[in-house]
C-alpha cells in the first residue's frame, strides 16, 4: 500500500513540474537590453530590429538601423520579413503595447526568435543611446 502511495506521490509530482515547465516556456518573453551590442548585430544584419509605432513618431527619432513596420500594419510586410522566420527579430514601441501586439502575431506564424526591447523606446531613451532623425 505504502508502496503505490509513493508511487502516486512520485507520478503527480513529476507531472506538476512539467506543466510548469510548459507553462513558463509558453508565457516566457525573451527581451534584449538597449546597448551597443544591440546595434552593432544590427548593424551586422545578424539581427532585424523592427519599430512598430507609426511613421511620424519613427521619424521623430528611431534606434539605427531600425525598420519602421506599424503594428497594425505587420501583415503587409510578411514577403519582407519571411526572409527572417528563424532568425532573431528584435520588435519595440514607445512602452511596449504596440510590440506585444506585434510579436503575437509572428510567433503565431511561426517566426521563432521574436524578441522584445527591453524598456522599448523609452528605456532606449533613458539609456542616453543613439537615435536616427528624418
Amino acid at each position: 500500500m505504502r508502496i503505490v502511495l509513493v508511487l502516486f506521490l512520485v507520478v503527480v509530482a513529476v507531472t506538476l513540474f512539467v506543466s510548469m515547465q510548459c507553462t513558463a516556456k509558453a508565457t516566457s518573453q525573451v527581451s534584449v537590453a538597449a546597448s551597443p551590442y544591440l546595434i552593432e548585430r544590427v548593424k551586422n544584419n545578424d539581427w532585424m530590429l523592427i519599430d512598430v509605432r507609426a511613421p511620424s513618431d519613427f521619424a521623430d527619432g528611431h534606434i539605427p538601423g531600425a525598420i519602421n513596420m506599424p503594428h497594425e500594419n505587420i501583415n503587409d510586410y510578411l514577403t519582407e520579413l519571411e526572409g527572417h522566420k528563424d532568425k532573431p527579430i528584435i520588435i519595440y514601441c514607445q512602452s511596449g503595447t504596440q510590440a506585444k501586439l506585434a510579436m503575437k502575431f509572428l510567433k503565431d506564424l511561426d517566426f521563432s526568435e521574436v524578441m522584445h526591447l527591453e524598456d522599448d523606446m523609452l528605456g532606449w531613451n533613458a539609456s542616453q543611446m543613439p537615435i536616427d532623425r528624418m
